[in-house]
């Protein structure tokens, strides 16, 4: 193993990486700072943040949620579930990807110029993934679209030969089925 993969923290001891997409869910008590805190924790170590959703839940409780979303081997992962349990205002982590049954999902709003043909085929690719037409105007659609994350790829992909303009997501909001909670 080089000197540079010895200091990777996705670096398994046998020098194989073994990266693995993990969506954390934490409670939080809604005051400044906490997001700067949880994000500083993140790049004070070297971990990227794929995506990050947060929101007040419990308006009476001042609660938040945070949902992140990140790579790393498990060990990383379990370290980073660690580290954010000891941030004092964090109620709760929870790593959703370690659940049975969790649904992801994320919205887009997605700009595609197009005319004629192009026009044509960005609608029908657009029913397709049902996306919603939110806007239209002679030259131009804004499509939004709810699914998973590889859905919203998919969609962009699709739409870039076509005329894509611009993208704007959400990231990642998840939870657990069923009748329990956080």
């Amino acid at each position: 193993m080089n000197a540079i993969a010895a200091l990777s923290p996705y670096a398994s001891v046998l020098g194989k990486s073994n990266i693995e997409r993990h969506t954390l869910s934490v409670l939080v008590d809604n005051e400044p700072g906490v997001l700067a805190r949880v994000v500083g924790l993140f790049s004070g170590r070297g971990y990227n943040i794929e995506s990050l959703t947060v929101a007040e839940v419990a308006h009476g409780e001042h609660l938040s949620r945070i949902t992140i979303v990140t790579t790393g081997t498990p060990e990383v992962i379990e370290q980073i579930s660690h580290q954010l349990e000891r941030i004092v205002p964090i109620h709760k982590v929870t790593d959703l990807s370690m659940q049975d049954r969790v649904i992801e999902r994320e919205l887009a709003m997605i700009k595609v110029h197009g005319t004629g043909e192009h026009r044509s085929e960005a609608l029908r690719l657009s029913e397709a993934f049902r996306a919603k037409v939110i806007d239209a105007t002679i030259e131009s659609f804004i499509f939004e679209l709810t699914g998973s994350s590889a859905k919203i790829d998919d969609f962009v992909e699709l739409m870039r030969p076509i005329g894509l303009v611009e993208v704007s997501r959400t990231g990642v909001a998840a939870i657990t089925r069923g009748a329990k909670g956080m």
